[in-house]
């Protein structure tokens, strides 16, 4: 049994993610923004089959001061955790955030700037209780330079390459972190967007990112022909790059 400390599970990918662990009996504690979300999924998992009462924490990605906070009664409710899974996150178009630089920031700074700061807090955590495991949602949009993601791809660029380093650092003193790298999956953070080929269904994404977590595999990319589209699109040159709109 895990005790799973979730960042993001009232909605999308966390939503479908924190059911799975639900219904194998982990125990599971939620962070998130919003009281009433936070108990409405709560008492789904609790259902679904989560170990024991599921607590929650206000934990809010602009707000770095409830992290320690979140993490200290996360602690006190599961008595220690070893699993902390982040999928929470802000999204914007590139013509939105082109648009609106208020949008912008907000974007940058939640899914990179906090999001580290948070990972920053749980990994002196789970180092100090001898290991465990770190899983984050960056995205297939960090893994080049392209016209569609310019702005956000730039954040989920960096996150990216900080779980690699934690990874390269800290795996041989017990810190297992899990880099998912979803391409397009059908959530409510997508709707309303042309559907691409290779789009992902919530529940078959959240497998897969499940069956990462148990074997603390470094990096997983969602659904799986992603790894080999991102492959093929890091090989192109530049003059191609920029005559294509992908």
């Amino acid at each position: 049994m895990r005790k799973v400390v979730f960042l993001g599970a009232t909605r999308g990918m966390g939503r479908e993610l924190s059911r799975l662990f639900a219904e194998r009996g982990d125990q599971l504690f939620l962070l998130g923004r919003q009281t009433v979300d936070l108990e409405r999924a709560a008492r789904d998992l609790e259902i679904r089959g989560a170990k024991g009462p599921v607590r929650a924490a206000i934990c809010d990605l602009m707000e770095p001061d409830t992290f320690p906070i979140a993490l200290r009664q996360a602690d006190q409710s599961l008595k220690g955790f070893q699993t902390v899974v982040v999928t929470a996150g802000s999204f914007g178009t590139q013509e939105q955030l082109e648009s609106d630089l208020n949008l912008t920031k907000r974007v940058l700074t939640t899914n990179i700037t906090n999001t580290i700061l948070f990972c920053e807090h749980v990994r002196r955590y789970l180092l100090n209780a001898g290991g465990g495991t770190l899983c984050v949602f960056s995205s297939v949009a960090g893994e080049r330079g392209r016209k569609p993601v310019i702005l956000y791809g730039a954040a989920k660029a960096g996150l990216s390459h900080y779980l690699e380093g934690l990874d390269h650092k800290y795996r041989t003193d017990g810190l297992q972190v899990v880099c998912v790298k979803p391409g397009f999956v059908k959530t409510g953070m997508t709707a309303g967007l042309p559907v691409p080929p290779f789009a992902g269904e919530p529940d078959k994404v959240a497998r897969s990112v499940l069956a990462a977590i148990d074997r603390g595999k470094p990096e997983v990319y969602v659904p799986g022909k992603w790894r080999w589209i991102m492959f093929a699109i890091r090989q192109l040159p530049r003059y191609i790059m920029r005559r294509i709109e992908f």
